[in-house]
This record gives structure tokens, C-alpha cells and sequence, in this order.
């Protein structure tokens, strides 16, 4: 094929000089192809984490803005580097920062969202025959600040550039060889998709399937950005996360989602009045933190006060407290409770819409292994349950058997329509 295509490689693909040399020979290998080629690179190995433990050396609560300068030096050593490596294979390479790359983001230190991609440099380059190599997971904000995106958000620089050239295609290697049933780790027969829908992999990356960052696939979804998961160690075809115009009937559940780095908050005695709800959760946006399942007691006798349980990512657990405690003042919210380790397994697929009796199955499965159920959330294509940490590879194992998702099971779907290469 000729056309663009954007390779993505992640932080095992490029953690030692053999494997940043075998990701610069694949980068080349497409350019000789007659492809324009932009690689987004992601810090090598345990870097960030060494950046981190960096930070932390100088305070227990380092200023946001200075983490984000020293966290973004991470993918542009890996640039660097990589460009090096391609120089010396006789094609002309050149690295760009994520601003010189013209990424430009909210104000929000460590989570940043992308707002704009001035993709003219990366233009100009690929006219002149380079390669281009963009440091992933990073953009200048609108205030002119270096910003980060968060964990993995190398994955959504990629799409956001793919869509940005109107690339035929955003591959992304990572260290396995693609989307699979459920985590092989846990379930040795998991079986590999050919291809899943855009709907069924946001549900999956938002239910702890880590393979995809959410963001880059809401941006895949939103720019009709073509995705190909695949691995950096080997030529096999991966996945690829499509428009569900491209898939073929579903199955009735695609995989098991699995995620043990949730927590708990329930706040006792929210006073049952107009706003208290909007208060709280307004601060926790404020806050930057991300809510997911949320459940309200209402009570049943007048003057008493309703409880309200949610979760958090682990992660954001000390910021929400921190942004609750003025509100729960205000209130006169009784106790703040956080369980940290909790859990939670879920069942995915685009088949379930129009299959009834789903849901009945998952409880019973859990049930029949003394799996107790704190908080239920759906949607139309997704059964999320939030269980004890330690609970979740028994759960994940037990309803991938029950739904027969293993290897010998459900058929693997197939793209429609010419593969990208």
C-alpha cells in the first residue's frame, strides 16, 4: 500500500537499544513500503516510574506544572534516540516535541485533553520524504505550559495525529499481539478478536482493559480513525477497533473487562434536598477526578438522610477526599467512608442489546462462587460489578467459562473491506 500510516510504539517496545533498533528497522520497513511515516514513542521501560520516584524524592506533594516538564522529558529521550537509529539505516528522521508537533491542550496538569492538532511541521516534513517521530503523551497548553495526558496517553497522541494527516490507518504496538477475550493472564485460552467495534472497545478500556487508553479511542471514534492493535515482536495481524459499520454480526459477548484499581466512597447522611447531589459531584469535577458507578439511598422516612456510594480510580482517591470535605461541611454530611481496594469485572458485548436474560446469567454465575455484588452498573452492550479486589480473577475466569469466550469457542470476527497493512 501507499498512503500515511502512524505507528505507535509503547514503553516495552522501546525499553532497551535492541528494541528501539527493532522498532526504528519496522518504522523504516513501512517508509520503504511508499508509506509517509509518523511514530509516536513512549518512554522507555520503567522510566516515567523513575521520574516519578524522582519527584517524589524532592516532595510528598510535588506542584503539578514541574511534574509535568520533567515527565515529558520521558518520550523525548525515546525520540531521540530512535531518530538516531533510523539516521544510521539511510533514511532522513527527524523528532519534535509534542508542541513542536503542534498538540495543544486544555490547562489541566497530568490529564490533559487534547483541544487542537497544527499538524503543519509534521506536513512539511513528510512532503520532504522524513520520517517523523512525535513524543507521545505530552501537547503545550493554551497557556503555553508543557502538558501530560496521563498514563497511556501516548495512545491518543497517536490517534490524535492519525487524524490530524488523515492517516489510512493508527497502529499501535504494544507487547502483546492484540485485543484479547480476557486477560490472558488470568485466562490462559483467551481468545484474540480480529475485530472489535469502537462502542465495544470504549466500554473495555473504561472497565480496565489497558491495551487502548479510553481517550485515544473516544478521538478514534469521533475522527473515524481506523486502529490496529497489534504486537511490536512479531509481523502477525492484530486487532483492529473499527467502525461498527465494518464489523460482522456480534457475538453475544465480545470479553470479560477486568479492573482492581477502583475505590469506594459512600457518604452517610446527605441531607434529601434540591442540589446536594449537584454540590458533590461538582466538586469532584472540579477536582479532575473521574467518577464511575454511583448508587443513591434514598430515605424512606421524611427527615431522615439518603447515603450515596461511588467510585473513584485509586489513584484519585486522596484528591476527592481533599475535595469533599468542604462540601461535606457545607452539608453537614456525616461521615465520609473509602474503602481502597475494591474491584470490578464486566461483561462486554454488542450482542447483549437484543438478548435478553444476560444479566440474570451474570448474577447467578457470581453468586454460585460466593461473589458478593456492592454496586451494578449497564449499559446497553456492558454489565459492570463492583466486587472485593481479591475476588476478580475468580470472577473474570468463571463468567469467561460461562459465556464460552476461550479459544474453541465463539468464532473470531473478521474485518470487512481491505486490511491496512
Amino acid at each position: 500500500m501507499s498512503g500515511t500510516v502512524v505507528m505507535k510504539f509503547g514503553g516495552t517496545s522501546v525499553a532497551d537499544a535492541e528494541r528501539l533498533k527493532r522498532a526504528a528497522r519496522r518504522i523504516v520497513a513501512a517508509r520503504e513500503e511508499g508509506n509517509n511515516v509518523v511514530a509516536v514513542l513512549s518512554a522507555r521501560g520503567k522510566t516515567t516510574d523513575e521520574l516519578v520516584g524522582l519527584a517524589r524524592e524532592m516532595s510528598d506533594n510535588p506542584d503539578p506544572r514541574e511534574m509535568d516538564m520533567l515527565l515529558s522529558t520521558g518520550e523525548r529521550i525515546s525520540c531521540a534516540l530512535c531518530a538516531m537509529a533510523i539516521n544510521d539505516l539511510g533514511h532522513r528522521a527527524i523528532s519534535l516535541t509534542g508542541s513542536q508537533a503542534g498538540i495543544v491542550t486544555d490547562t489541566s496538569h497530568t490529564k490533559a485533553r487534547i483541544l487542537d492538532v497544527r499538524a503543519d511541521r509534521i506536513r512539511t516534513a513528510l512532503d520532504l520524504g522524513q520520517i517523523v517521530l512525535v513524543a507521545g503523551f505530552q501537547g503545550v497548553s493554551t497557556t503555553q505550559d508543557v502538558t501530560t495526558l496521563g498514563r497511556g496517553g501516548s495512545d491518543t497522541t497517536a490517534v490524535a495525529l492519525a487524524a490530524a494527516v488523515d492517516a489510512d490507518v493508527c497502529e499501535i504496538y504494544t507487547d502483546v499481539t492484540g485485543v484479547f477475550s480476557a486477560d490472558p493472564r488470568i485466562v490462559p485460552d483467551a481468545r484474540k478478536l480480529d475485530v472489535v467495534s469502537f462502542e465495544e472497545m470504549l466500554e473495555m478500556a473504561s472497565s480496565g482493559a489497558k491495551v487502548l487508553q479510553l481517550r485515544s479511542v473516544e478521538y478514534a471514534r469521533n475522527h473515524g480513525v481506523r486502529i490496529h492493535c497489534r504486537s511490536s515482536f512479531d509481523d502477525s495481524t492484530g486487532t483492529f477497533v473499527v467502525g461498527e459499520q465494518e464489523t460482522m454480526e456480534h457475538a453475544l459477548i465480545t470479553a470479560v473487562a477486568h479492573s482492581t484499581d477502583e475505590a469506594r466512597l459512600s457518604l452517610l447522611g446527605v441531607p434529601d434536598e434540591p442540589g446536594a447531589a449537584a454540590k458533590i459531584f461538582a466538586a469532584l469535577a472540579d477536582a479532575n477526578c473521574n467518577v464511575d458507578m454511583i448508587i443513591q439511598n434514598e430515605p424512606l422516612e421524611e427527615g431522615r438522610k439518603a447515603e450515596v456510594s461511588f467510585t473513584v480510580p485509586r489513584d484519585d482517591l486522596r484528591a476527592a477526599q481533599a475535595a469533599l470535605e468542604p462540601v461535606a461541611a457545607e452539608l453537614g454530611i456525616e461521615t465520609i467512608d473509602a474503602v481502597p481496594e475494591m474491584g470490578k469485572v464486566s461483561i462486554i458485548g454488542a450482542g447483549m442489546k437484543s438478548h435478553p436474560g444476560v444479566a440474570a446469567k451474570v448474577f447467578q454465575v457470581l453468586a454460585e462462587e460466593r461473589i458478593n455484588i456492592e454496586m451494578i452498573s449497564t449499559s446497553p452492550i456492558k454489565i459492570s460489578c463492583v466486587i472485593a479486589a481479591d475476588q476478580v480473577p475468580t470472577a473474570v475466569r468463571v463468567l469467561h467459562g460461562a459465556f464460552e469466550l476461550g479459544a474453541d469457542g465463539i468464532v473470531a470476527e473478521a474485518p470487512i473491506g481491505e486490511q491496512a497493512r
